[in-house]
């Protein structure tokens, strides 16, 4: 039967360009429609999976960097949805913590420490800081509605009494089960900051230091010896000076003393293997603390520390003369001392590497501090066993936290001094000293809080006798327990559904932080690994390759590319930078090469809107249509592997590849003749086949894209095959009776490239007309049609040819 005549096909899509304006009005319907509300029910047997989406911390607009990594998250949840799952995937702010307390310190020239002497006072500044929080939150909120992400937004913050009332009971129980403990011992200590640090805030700087090489007496003989010291401020703090055991030049110093120059204290020379014989001249002054060395020996040999630097970074009155300095100040001041005394023989530049703060870069220094401590050394093994147990994407970064997991060398300070941040939620007696638990299931404020006792339970001391806790908690013990936070601990029913299943997406810059500290918590709280999947992401950097930071100025808005291309564009690029867990740079190239893509995919679903899908059933597929189906199915697998790996670099690149250079450039420009079949050569059947896979092709890639590029794939979608969104649609899994072979389809790639070489060559269009002779294996002779109509030919001749290439004979 002949088919249709080509002028009786209109297209649905009648306008010839994609209208960015569009995208505002898709993304107010989906949450008009309501798609991505997480709603849970018993009886709703589809699987569940959770994200434990990292909360950004409230500082200030997106930049690309953070803005895609977080559009990559969204894409892998929105593929989950099209496979049937239950997905939450929440979003909340990060807001607690030194930032914003000097942002408003700042803003409102304030002295914090002053203000929040006060309950009074340190109300005020919380407000302060929280109204400072409000106003940027929104901004970030805004920004990813802006750019199309699924996210439900949770107002609660980390700040919020319910995220605090959790960090709040896990404290409660730890401390109960023993793991939680107060004792006072050297810290890492940020002057600038004024709170402890961990040993995973720390960062380490490399620059030039000036080594001093002072001289010292032996109390026993007279005699000088020499120490070079890149700490000259700390002499005050001097306790033992160490050589090596093997180092036979201080042999005969053992069990003598030394006397510390300026200060006067004599001090054992003892044998440690810390000392390096190379370094210096092999012997050492052991201060209260010069370094994570000084702190060690101390521990070990239970010295008694004299520490001469106070909280604010400024030597103290056991530094005698040089008491009041800043540490900078203090170490030229000695050093003009020394001099003056004869005592420096020489001065060395030192390459060196040393600790900072991670926020203000502050060169740390080791201080005495009373703090509550968290126990982890105790963990190490148990810690590195159920780590295993988690399946990471992309596997090498599981060995990142391994390594951290091993480098980890003291227990976690996780109190510090500070406002904004969980309250520490205990009373202390002043009577006894005990310290009090109250119940857990509510959030407490110590600092202002009546106390929930009648009295002390240990002396009978009465409730006015009860002082609340002024500290806070490290912010990383609050986030931490985030995965609690979103799969509902507490509700026990919803808890024991959600949690099984839940995902840490995060970036590799913080695996020693939030996520080894997830980690170490939930194993201390339940006795499990804290999540069923880990996808670890690369950093986003700038057109250079570099990190991108305001002090830098190198920092990257997305509003005016977002504008300039759209969003499905700059999402093409967020996909296509680079590998899972690789750093991805920047490129309005590629942000560019998503705007062509989404012109050639209007272009494609115009084309085929002008015929209608077709009932399998009336169909006679031709075997470039069965190569067709093959190659779609192989695209199907690709994808869905790579998306379950929670990959999407691999589909959009898939994607991309498959629909502009072999659906559009070959099997459309192969089948256009055919589709409209002007002048009926083509059997009923045959012309049918062609619309049947036009539309089975697109809306598979349209299905397939839609969790990169939700727009233009719900937009299209929308006009060709559903009034619902393509977002509450399924992907399928590749079909077994489209399991044909794909060398037709190989033959046609094959004769178009060779052909279109050739009218190169010649100097011809590709529309021109051209004689041509043609051999090839019989077996693929049906596709010369195709060939004849898409290249014009205006002769031919198949000759018996058994081989799998073409030849062409102009």
């Amino acid at each position: 039967m002949v088919g249709f005549i080509g002028e009786e096909f209109k297209p649905i899509i009648v306008e010839k360009r994609w209208d960015r304006a569009e995208e505002s009005k898709i993304i107010e319907s989906w949450w008009s429609e309501g798609i991505y509300k997480f709603n849970y029910d018993p009886s709703d047997d589809r699987p569940v999976i959770v994200f434990d989406t990292p909360p950004p911390y409230v500082s200030g607009p997106w930049n690309v960097g953070n803005l895609a990594h977080y559009m990559q998250i969204d894409m892998v949840a929105r593929y989950f949805r099209m496979r049937g799952y239950n997905v939450l995937l929440p979003f909340y702010a990060d807001r607690n913590g030194l930032p914003v307390e000097v942002q408003v310190e700042r803003k409102f020239n304030l002295n914090i420490h002053e203000l929040a002497s006060t309950p009074n006072g340190r109300m005020e500044f919380l407000k302060l800081c929280k109204s400072e929080l409000d106003s940027v939150e929104k901004i970030l909120v805004d920004g990813l509605i802006r750019g199309g992400c699924s996210f439900e937004y949770w107002p609660s913050g980390t700040d919020s009494p319910e995220y605090r009332r959790i960090t709040q009971a896990t404290f409660i129980e730890l401390f109960k089960r023993g793991l939680i403990y107060e004792d006072e011992r050297p810290v890492n200590w940020c002057p600038r900051c004024r709170t402890t640090l961990a040993d995973a805030e720390l960062e380490y700087k490399s620059d030039v230091a000036k080594l001093y090489y002072i001289k010292f007496k032996v109390h026993e003989t007279g005699e000088d010896i020499v120490i070079a010291t890149t700490r000259p401020e700390l002499l005050a703090a001097c306790s033992i000076v160490i050589y090596n055991p093997f180092d036979d030049r201080y042999k005969r110093l053992h069990g003598l003393h030394a006397v510390v120059p300026i200060y006067g204290q004599i001090v054992p020379i003892v044998e440690r293997g810390e000392a390096k014989p190379e370094f210096g001249t092999g012997l050492a002054m052991i201060c209260s603390y010069g370094d994570s060395v000084d702190v060690k020996i101390f521990r070990d040999m239970g010295l008694e520390p004299r520490v001469i630097i106070d909280r604010d970074g400024r030597m103290n009155e056991f530094s005698g003369f040089l008491r009041g300095l800043s540490i900078v100040e203090a170490r030229m001041r000695i050093v003009e001392e020394l001099y003056s005394r004869g005592l420096i023989v020489k001065v060395e530049d030192l390459v060196r590497e040393h600790p900072v703060c991670w926020r203000c870069k502050t060169p740390i220094e080791f201080i005495n501090s009373k703090e509550y401590f968290l126990k982890q050394l105790d963990f190490k093994g148990d810690l590195k066993r159920v780590s295993q147990l988690m399946i990471f994407y992309p596997e090498e970064h599981r060995r990142r936290l391994l390594d951290w997991i091993e480098s980890v060398s003291t227990d976690w300070p996780i109190s510090k001094d500070r406002y904004y941040a969980t309250e520490v939620p205990v009373w202390r007696c002043l009577d006894c000293g005990e310290i009090l638990l109250p119940e857990p299931g509510r959030y407490y404020r110590p600092w202002i809080d009546e106390p929930p006792f009648q009295q002390c339970p240990k002396c009978n001391a009465p409730r006015g006798r009860l002082r609340g806790e002024l500290k806070v908690l490290d912010t990383w013990f609050d986030s931490s327990i985030s995965v609690l936070y979103v799969s509902k601990y507490g509700d026990d029913k919803l808890f024991n559904k959600l949690f099984p299943n839940t995902v840490r997406p995060q970036g590799y810059d913080i695996i020693r932080t939030w996520l080894y500290y997830s980690v170490l918590r939930i194993y201390q709280l339940m006795g499990k690994p804290a999540f069923k999947y880990v996808r670890i992401s690369g950093m986003g950097l700038d057109e250079k390759g570099e990190a991108m930071h305001k002090s830098k100025g190198n920092v990257i808005d997305p509003e005016p590319y977002l504008k300039k291309y759209g969003v499905d564009a700059f999402r093409f690029w967020a996909a296509s930078a680079s590998k899972l867990g690789s750093d991805y740079r920047f490129s309005e190239q590629l942000i560019k090469t998503g705007s062509l893509f989404i012109t050639k995919l209007w272009n494609i679903s115009r084309f085929i809107s002008s015929f209608p899908r077709p009932d399998p059933s009336e169909i006679e597929l031709r075997p470039l249509d069965k190569a067709m189906l093959s190659s779609l199915n192989m695209l199907l697998d690709k994808c869905i592997s790579a998306y379950n790996s929670m990959d999407v670099y691999t589909p959009i690149n898939e994607i991309y590849n498959f629909t502009w250079n072999l659906f559009a450039s070959h099997y459309i420009e192969a089948v256009k003749s055919r589709a409209y079949n002007f002048n009926g050569k083509y059997p009923y059947g045959q012309q049918k086949a062609s619309w049947y896979v036009l539309h089975e092709v697109l809306s598979n890639v349209l299905k397939l894209l839609a969790p990169i590029m939700p727009i233009i794939t719900d937009s299209i979608w929308r006009r060709l095959y559903s009034k619902r969104s393509i977002h509450l649609e399924r992907i399928d899994d590749p079909r077994s009776d489209w399991r044909y072979s794909s060398k037709p389809l190989e033959l046609l790639v094959n004769a178009n490239s060779k052909i279109w070489n050739l009218k190169k060559n010649l100097g011809l269009s590709l529309s021109s007309p051209i004689k041509v002779e043609i051999k090839f294996s019989k077996e693929y002779a049906d596709i010369i049609d195709e060939l004849r109509d898409l290249h014009k030919l205006e002769n031919y001749v198949i000759l018996e040819y058994y081989g799998e290439t073409i030849e062409f004979h102009y």
